[in-house]
């Protein structure tokens, strides 16, 4: 069998992992990985587990994915400051069925074992939860762990809550329940995970004796580097189209550096070592073309929305960004790709009773999403930094029917790449 883990090597994908794990993976080995239902999407850090899931089942291995309908209850500390708002079981059983329907898209669910946690969490007491699973693990080994002693010395106020401090210990059980229900041998999750992977490894060997294995990678940050995570501060990318727009999606890719991107295209797709080094040498000789970003985008956009949402916003971006779209072009264009436009970009709704009073420039600007104050904006115009419908305004006009695109929208740019749309109707 292919050596997998010289496979997740070269492409950037294991950042830790239990001795031994190579020569268990010569063998055909169940794996899981897990999801916590703490938000109705999926995002762009999930992506990762379901990559390197997808590697094992091409190779043969079995694979299941955990749904934690009872750690969502809890609440991972890993990464955390503070302790996680808590879940109604209400909230996290819709939460479970979008994410769901996500890898219902992303995976072959043939190959797939899903599982939700709350299915045998809920039939043990916490008596015996104690006596059979706390008894194993001194409290000396679990203030080691990471994501306990970060809390407690980031946050001496509040400390760490034994709901939290416990949580480790619910997954360490999951593992151990996999392993005895259906062999599996292997868990993978982020680095952030290593904790809790150990404890469940540690309470496999305690109770069964068997030898038991993990894998993390690492975690994929923001610009501002914090993590993509559920519950972050901050604007993630979601998988979910509500929430975060195909178009928003797929110029993700398109902005990301150079640098980032040779890792990405290793990282995010399945092509072969030879096809991404060719990728990777094509690219470099012209990088301002972002040959590379566009084949990602591609390839993910794809993946996650499927082929006719990609092509929508490949035109979309083309009439954004095109430098010789003019303004009669941008006139012939369909309700279709227009109410696309209006979809995928930030926009808002006029009246035609609003509308045909009369609204200036600067009032728009100011309620859109471009500017947080009248002056902002006006400082803008005196720059010379706003289009209406891809032609440069210089100075506040009063929006009228002539400025509209198929008699019901206008286009706002400000700089190279923000943008905003007024539907009026």
């Amino acid at each position: 069998m292919k050596n997998i883990i010289d496979e997740l090597s070269w492409r950037g994908l294991i950042k830790n992992k239990v001795p031994g794990v190579e020569k268990q993976l010569k063998k055909r080995t169940t794996m899981y990985v897990g999801f916590d239902p703490t938000s109705d999407s999926l995002h762009l850090g999930s992506l990762l587990p379901i990559i390197i899931l997808i590697h094992f089942q091409k190779l043969g291995h079995k694979s299941i994915v955990l749904i934690g309908g009872a750690t969502g209850l809890i609440g991972d500390p890993s990464e955390k400051k503070n302790q996680r708002v808590f879940f109604s079981l209400e909230d996290l059983q819709k939460n479970t069925e979008s994410i769901k329907k996500q890898l219902s898209k992303l995976l072959n669910l043939e190959k797939t074992e899903l599982l939700n946690n709350f299915s045998w969490i809920k039939k043990i007491s916490l008596l015996d939860f104690l006596r059979n699973v706390g008894k194993h693990f001194p409290i000396n080994y679990m203030m080691s762990k990471d994501s306990v002693k970060k809390r407690i010395y980031n946050n001496k106020k509040n400390g760490m809550s034994f709901t939290e401090f416990s949580y480790s210990l619910i997954q360490g059980y999951d593992f151990l329940y996999l392993n005895q229900e259906k062999d599996c041998l292997l868990q993978i999750g982020g680095s952030d995970q290593w904790g809790n992977i150990t404890t469940g490894i540690e309470l496999i060997k305690k109770k069964t004796g068997k030898k038991a294995y993990g894998i993390t990678f690492p975690l994929v940050t923001k610009s501002d580097g914090i993590k993509f995570g559920k519950s972050e501060k901050g604007e993630n990318i979601w998988l979910d189209r509500k929430r975060t727009t195909p178009y928003k999606f797929y110029q993700f890719w398109m902005n990301v550096s150079d640098k980032e991107i040779e890792k990405f295209i290793k990282i995010y797709t399945f092509f072969s070592r030879e096809k991404i080094e060719s990728l990777i040498l094509k690219h470099r000789e012209n990088p301002e073309k972002r040959f590379l970003q566009k084949r990602v985008a591609e390839e993910i956009t794809q993946w996650v929305h499927g082929k006719k949402a990609y092509e929508e916003v490949v035109k979309i971006s083309h009439v954004l960004f095109c430098k010789k779209y003019i303004k009669d072009l941008l006139l012939t264009l369909d309700e279709k790709i227009l109410f696309s436009i209006y979809e995928n970009i930030p926009h808002m709704k006029l009246s035609y009773q609003e509308f045909e009073e009369g609204v200036s420039l600067l009032d728009v600007l100011k309620k859109s999403s471009l500017f947080s104050s009248k002056s902002e904006a006006n400082r803008a115009l005196n720059l010379n930094s706003i289009s209406i419908n891809k032609k440069l305004v210089k100075k506040n006009i009063l929006l009228q029917k002539e400025n509209l695109i198929g008699k019901k929208y206008i286009l706002f740019q400000f700089g190279k790449k923000n943008f905003f749309i007024i539907k009026v109707e």
